[in-house]
């Protein structure tokens, strides 16, 4: 089986349009979204309508939750602007794509792999920037292969026997899958890569091959920016995807 994970594509229409080009491209068998599908950016409408279409899979992130809640026990705990767009994306959202937001599970086993958001035990607000909150995941659930993203850094936790390393998962560096050792892989970010790399992130997914491969894309950045800008969105957050950050 091969799979197209794809992650954090936070309303960015022109980032999910190169990266869906490139995926059917490659035909997967199944496409799998880690959350957060809204927030941050100016198409939440599009980009939910885009990937419900051709998903096989997808769970709650914590800007999707923070979308649809009813009281603000989530977004309230946002930076001002993560809040202030938010607040922004309440009023963008039809009935139907907040209905659907709103069902997402915060857990899916396709195929056996383990898919969250955010941790194995928050799936929606713990940040797994270390190898200790790895190891609390590890020890959270029974997997072998756990999908991620929230931090938007493409990074992979390898557990063997006790041990547990973690470094950044490149583009020109496949990882191998052994079928000995666990593993914790970030996909990184469709729609505001937080990695120094501005381009967007997703990870091919090949189990026959026991591989997973980072891809990077250029897409029209400006053209993101000029969007959010528009819609009134907070300057800075289209200034940092110029840079990645």
């Amino acid at each position: 089986m091969r799979y197209a994970i794809i992650s954090d594509i936070h309303a960015n229409l022109e980032a999910l349009e190169v990266v869906l080009a490139d995926v059917t491209e490659r035909k997967p068998d199944g496409v799998v979204c880690l959350g957060d599908f809204v927030g941050y950016g100016p198409d939440p409408v599009a980009c939910v309508e885009r990937m419900r279409g051709v998903l096989q899979a997808a769970v709650m992130g914590n800007h999707d939750l923070a979308a649809v809640e009813t009281e603000d026990a989530l977004a309230a705990k946002f930076n001002p602007l993560a809040y202030e767009a938010i607040l922004w994306t309440r009023q963008q959202l039809t009935g139907a794509v907040r209905g659907f937001l709103a069902e997402l599970p915060q857990r899916v086993r396709p195929d056996g792999l383990l898919c969250v958001h955010a941790s194995v035990r928050d799936p929606i607000e713990e940040y797994i920037l270390d190898v200790e909150t790895a190891r609390a995941s590890f020890g959270a659930a029974e997997f072998s292969i756990c999908l991620v993203g929230h931090t938007h850094i493409p990074t992979v936790f390898e557990e063997a026997g006790t041990s547990v390393i973690g470094e950044p998962l490149l583009p020109d560096r496949p990882l191998l899958l052994r079928p000995d050792r666990r593993y914790i892989i970030n996909a990184g970010s469709v729609g505001q890569p937080r990695d120094g790399d501005p381009r967007a992130a997703y990870l091919w997914l090949d189990l026959g091959a026991h591989r997973a491969t980072l891809v990077r894309l250029e897409y029209p950045i400006a053209r993101t920016q000029e969007k959010m800008m528009t819609a009134g969105l907070p300057p800075m957050l289209a200034e940092r995807l110029a840079y990645g950050r």
